[in-house]
């Protein structure tokens, strides 16, 4: 005699806000796990997309593998941008691809961490802007025609928040979760993970 098991249920599939993470060889995997975790405890595991130019696993700069979750042509349409920084920075900033992807998308909320400034900067988004970040990158910051750049320092300039490299990108990240889910969802992620007194 067989028995049949019940069929499974479909997970719901997610319709809310997705936020595109450009991932890269060499993306400092803190920087890019704080700004995955903001985004999964405001927005649920669908919220976050991790991009790439191809679906091919990355080492990033602590050694892990990962894999992007879609290429930029399949990526649905986000709604915000999270741009983690790593030793790849550099090199990154200076694909076509990713620099037209980000010219596209220049007008959404955008949080941006360390090195990560630099995809930006490649891309000619930051002209005009006041950013913050790195002070090792202060010299090179000025290359890209911001109207100001404030070394060190977290800086919000209307839709765009940049800040230093390791756990300061939760400042960028809390930017974007505020943006799209609101502040007391920013604020109870913040709490969850330690980081309440940054949103004060």
């Amino acid at each position: 005699m067989r028995t049949e098991s019940p069929p499974l249920e479909a997970a719901p599939e997610y319709t809310g806000p997705v936020v595109a993470i450009p991932v890269y060889a060499g993306v400092s995997e803190l920087e890019l796990g704080v700004m995955v975790a903001v985004l999964r405890l405001c927005g649920g595991e669908g919220s976050v997309r991790t991009v790439n130019r191809s679906r091919a696993s990355i080492v990033t700069a602590g050694g892990l593998v990962s894999t992007p979750h879609v290429l930029f042509a399949a990526l649905p349409e986000p709604a915000a941008l999270l741009i983690p920084g790593g030793p790849g920075a550099a090199k990154a900033a200076r694909d076509p691809l990713l620099q037209g992807f980000l010219r596209a998308h220049a007008g959404l909320t955008t949080g941006t961490s360390g090195s990560g400034l630099l995809l930006p900067g490649e891309a000619g988004t930051l002209d005009g802007r006041v950013v913050g970040g790195p002070a090792e990158l202060a010299d090179t910051l000025w290359g890209f025609t911001p109207a100001d750049v404030r070394p060190g320092e977290v800086v919000t300039d209307g839709t765009l928040c940049s800040a230093p490299a390791g756990f300061a990108a939760l400042h960028a990240a809390l930017h974007v979760a505020s943006a799209l889910w609101g502040e007391q969802a920013a604020r109870n992620a913040a709490e969850r993970l330690g980081g309440s007194p940054l949103l004060g």
